[in-house]
């Protein structure tokens, strides 16, 4: 088999793991923002309650299929589902293809990254139980010998947390308030478990540009920024992240 054909291969098991496990990770968002348990019950209809049968649990495709809405009340299906399904795929695909077999683990970070950017981006939370599974996940992947190496990693973890922990007391010494959640600290160190100290800065700042090109858009569409404006930076760290995963495993000799 061709490097290509395999690297294709890949793509394409992760790929429909992502459908699988995408599917999970919207139903752990929409029901942790619920306060409902994600282990318990089966997938029902969020407006009528009715059971999902299993042709209606086929990730991203049953949503097109069904319109939008649930086949027996006809209400909008929150399109959150599909859309986390979508990108759980895109993931998948991009670590299959950059790390053939061993693209579970780069799959592992992007899918943890989709639930926690998704909780912020709905509700500005990032669950700590949720980013210590991060952080110990890129912790058991170092132990394992995957790149960067432990040390890196453990480097990573401290710099990320102690430059954002630096930055929110900093500003709040000079502005008085609070300028950063308390979750986005534990969320870098816990990319710095992943990724290694070096590139760090790097996600740093296509997060901050990220986020200026957020702003920018909104002031284009009439919303003008003011400075009580929240912006979700675990979002914008994990959008910055994964990127940053595919091109330093694709880029390694």
């Amino acid at each position: 088999m061709t490097f290509g054909a395999a690297s294709a291969l890949w793509a394409a098991i992760y790929g429909g793991a992502g459908a699988i496990i995408g599917s999970f990770v919207a139903a752990l968002v929409l029901r942790w923002l619920d306060k409902r348990s994600v282990l318990t019950g089966r997938s029902a209809c969020d407006h009528c309650g009715k059971t999902l049968r299993v042709w209606e649990l086929v990730p991203v495709l049953s949503f097109v299929a069904l319109r939008g809405r649930c086949a027996r009340c006809r209400l909008p299906i929150d399109p959150v589902h599909w859309r986390i399904e979508a990108i759980a795929v895109l993931i998948g695909v991009a670590a299959g293809w950059v790390a053939g077999p061993d693209g579970w683990t780069g799959a592992l970070f992007g899918w943890l990254l989709l639930a926690l950017g998704a909780l912020d981006a709905l509700a500005f939370w990032l669950p700590d139980r949720l980013t210590a599974w991060l952080a110990g996940a890129g912790l058991s992947t170092g132990l394992l010998g995957h790149a960067p190496s432990l040390v890196e990693r453990i480097i990573g973890g401290l710099v990320g947390f102690g430059a954002l922990w630096a930055i929110a007391q900093g500003y709040r010494r000079w502005r008085g308030r609070e300028g950063l959640g308390g979750g986005d600290p534990k969320l870098m160190g816990a990319i710095g478990l992943w990724l290694g100290w070096r590139i760090l800065p790097g996600v740093l700042l296509a997060a901050c540009v990220i986020g200026l090109g957020f702003v920018a858009v909104r002031h284009v569409l009439g919303h003008r920024a003011n400075g009580q404006d929240m912006v979700p930076l675990g979002l914008l760290l994990a959008l910055a992240a994964y990127p940053a995963w595919v091109l330093m495993i694709g880029m390694a000799p």
